[in-house]
């Protein structure tokens, strides 16, 4: 049986991947050794499935589109920048989602639930915050200089979006870094 690495997101739209990109470009001038996230996989991840068998994905699909069905488009603005764990270990830099963070919230909770039952999820420890990876810290540890770069960008924003559709979305890793697939969009409303 073949497996498919599965995830639900929201595309952010050109316009924000753009800024987006020349936001990765400025805190890439900090000098830390960071593996950026390519333009055209950034997202808002609303669940990560792992490994879902082919047989399955046509039930997610349908969970998905059940689900947004349910919701009328709304916007999302993207704004803030930040990292995990922490600025003293900066991990994976991000920006975070301020109008719509409630709803793209609603949607993951009302996922979760029917991904559980189809045993295509599993819940994760930590409560869901919606955000966009921009890039990995090769380094574990301190650096002061990119900490110093994310603070300079706390206040940034990249705009606003109507969310009108969830996709549900496959991603291959390859040597160059992921490939994804869209395998269903789920209009919302």
């Amino acid at each position: 049986m073949s497996r498919l690495r599965t995830f639900i997101a929201v595309d952010p739209g050109k316009a924000i991947r753009d800024r987006l990109v020349a936001l990765q470009d400025a805190l890439a001038r900090a000098g830390a050794e960071v593996k950026w996230v390519e333009p055209d996989n950034l997202h808002v991840t609303l669940l990560f499935l792992g490994e879902v068998v082919d047989k399955d994905v046509p039930s997610v699909c349908r969970v998905v589109s059940d689900v947004a069905g349910k919701h009328g488009p709304f916007p999302m603005s993207v704004e803030k920048t930040g990292c995990f764990p922490n600025a003293r270990r900066p991990r994976i830099l991000w920006v975070g989602v301020g109008r719509g963070e409630a709803d793209l919230c609603a949607l993951h909770d009302e996922l979760e639930q029917p991904l559980l039952d189809l045993g295509c999820y599993r819940r994760e420890g930590r409560r869901y915050t919606p955000h966009i990876t921009l890039g990995r810290n090769k380094k574990d540890g301190a650096s002061g200089e990119l900490a110093a770069a994310l603070a300079k960008k706390a206040d940034w924003k990249a705009g606003e979006i109507t969310v009108a559709e969830i996709l549900v979305m496959s991603s291959e890793l390859r040597s160059d870094g992921p490939e994804y697939t869209v395998l269903s969009r789920a209009p919302c409303g």
